[in-house]
């Protein structure tokens, strides 16, 4: 790997975990990340074993299972809060690992800043990448600075809405599925030791999941409805308005949702780039080639693998070339596809109104995802 260089765009959860993992090869790599405070935000963030075990891959699993909440089970409930069933989950990153882990947002991606930094990679924050010229073995790049840079591989893991994407002539975009979700961050009642999920009520799903000692994630989905339409210092009023047709933990749950700023309201999208994921030496990862609802909690999960894939491939001896970047497609499009049609088919059941097999989605999907990808 010696003299390879590697550009990054993007330092979200993919791009930050590509870049310790090309840094552990002694790949020199750039991250370039256009938010100024690095996207240290949101509300909470579940993980399910085959996620947990590629951060464990890039050696942050202590501090993710110190600051997060491990589980094996998930709760379905009656909208009143009344448990219907407590079902095991499937460990999909070995029974060594938990099923499912909760953690706030900002944490984990605290923890993999720290890892970048540690790793010696250059970041450059506040700053985007354009590209300028590509041939058989690079490509030059010119920053918002006003400085270039020649790269043997750019790594596009600039999300869902990636621009460089677009740049490249991929003119995939996410088309919504006609949900939406609001998210918040709140006290974690005492008994709450599991995601519990409510299919009924005022919203299609009610849920929330464990993210640390004294906190959890808690999530409402309804029908998608216009941003713009709904004041942003009405979103703690918003949720706590539909959350009163809850129960059970739901009680506490509403009472401490008081700060707007601490209420997220997105609506699900669904995206999968067929064909390839690469366009000469720019090659996408996570949300940038693929994204779908959070039905099946594997949107992080999927972008992780792709990192885990690419950096095995790219670091194997083999030739940075077409055919390589075409294996790394070929090795993911089959396992994503199947995780992207899951995802949408368990909301489009809701939107439908009909009931829908679940259980048989789940017991058809898991145990794939316990292979290694």
């Amino acid at each position: 790997m010696e003299g390879k260089r590697v550009l990054v765009i993007g330092g979200g959860t993919s791009g930050n975990v590509m870049t310790v993992l090309l840094r552990r090869a002694g790949i020199d790599v750039d991250l370039v990340e256009v938010k100024e405070d690095w996207n240290v935000r949101g509300s909470g963030i579940t993980l399910q074993g085959n996620a947990l075990r590629v951060l464990r891959e890039i050696g942050v699993w202590d501090e993710v299972r110190e600051h997060g909440f491990g589980f094996d089970s998930v709760g379905m409930t009656t909208p009143d809060g009344t448990v219907l069933r407590v079902s095991e989950v499937l460990r999909t990153g070995g029974d060594d690992l938990p099923a499912t882990l909760g953690m706030q947002r900002p944490v984990l991606q605290r923890i993999l800043v720290d890892a970048v930094r540690a790793s010696g990679a250059n970041v450059r924050l506040g700053t985007t990448a354009e590209i300028l010229t590509e041939d058989d073995t690079s490509a030059t790049v010119r920053f918002s600075d006003g400085t270039e840079g020649r790269y043997d591989l750019v790594v596009a893991a600039d999300g869902l809405h990636s621009a460089t994407r677009a740049a490249i002539g991929i003119d995939v975009k996410p088309e919504p599925t006609g949900m939406a979700i609001w998210r918040v961050r709140a006290t974690r009642p005492a008994g709450v030791e599991r995601s519990d999920l409510s299919y009924g009520g005022p919203c299609y799903i009610a849920g929330y999941t464990p993210t640390g000692e004294d906190t959890i994630y808690a999530y409402l989905v309804e029908a998608g409805r216009d941003r713009a339409t709904i004041p942003p210092e009405s979103y703690g009023q918003e949720m706590r308005r539909l959350a009163v047709g809850y129960g059970g933990a739901w009680d506490e749950i509403r009472d401490s949702i008081t700060d707007p700023a601490q209420v997220n309201y997105t609506c699900f999208d669904r995206m999968l780039v067929e064909g390839s994921w690469h366009r000469g030496r720019v090659v996408l990862v996570g949300d940038a080639a693929h994204c779908c609802p959070p039905t099946l909690a594997q949107g992080a999960a999927m972008a992780l693998e792709d990192t885990w894939v690419l950096s095995q491939l790219l670091t194997s001896g083999s030739a940075w070339d077409e055919e390589l970047l075409t294996r790394y497609y070929e090795r993911r499009i089959d396992r994503v596809r199947m995780v992207v049609e899951a995802s949408v088919q368990i909301g489009q059941w809701q939107l439908d109104g009909v009931p829908g097999d679940v259980p048989g989605l789940l017991d058809a999907t898991m145990p794939v995802l316990k292979e290694l990808p």
